[in-house]
């Protein structure tokens, strides 16, 4: 679903798990793909970077000018560690972040995005229920595009291929 006129969006700044920066400013050339989760989910996230890993076997070399980022909504167990070593479990390319509570929530509001701790079981703990969508930014910094849950995986591809 485009995003017509295209939404210039705020910068977000996070700490990787060696202690540098992750920045989501724009990139000359470069795409960010977008999705909020966590990596306790258990039936949307882990088919959302699935999918991204077929999108992005699917654009072969130019998969090299997009960013695919997973933002957890889950700050107090994914730390910047467990958000990055979840996702690139899926594609070793994948940037996976976690930053404090503030700077999640500032992001979230940013791109409308909602989370919500609910019971869980003894074994998973608390569950998140989390707005769905992929997000697609483009080079300039700005929201073009977001794809909800159950679009198939094709029509990113497709948009990503159009843009490049």
């Amino acid at each position: 679903m485009a995003v017509d006129p295209p939404r210039a969006m705020p910068v977000f700044a996070f700490t990787r798990a060696d202690g540098s920066t992750f920045r989501t400013s724009p990139e000359p050339g470069r795409l960010i793909v977008l999705f909020f989760g966590y990596t306790h989910c258990p039936d949307v996230c882990p088919t959302t970077l699935a999918d991204w890993k077929r999108v992005r076997a699917k654009l072969g070399d130019e998969a090299k000018a997009v960013r695919f980022v997973f933002v957890t909504v889950d700050p107090d167990r994914d730390t910047p560690a467990v958000a990055e070593r979840y996702a690139r479990m899926y594609d070793a390319s994948f940037e996976g972040v976690s930053g404090d509570a503030i700077t999640t929530s500032r992001m979230m509001d940013a791109f409308g995005v909602a989370a919500a701790r609910e019971p869980g079981t003894n074994a998973t703990g608390y569950l998140v229920s989390h707005s769905s969508q992929v997000f697609l930014v483009d080079s300039h910094g700005r929201l073009v595009a977001l794809y909800p849950f159950g679009t198939g995986w094709d029509a990113l591809a497709a948009d990503l291929e159009q843009l490049l």
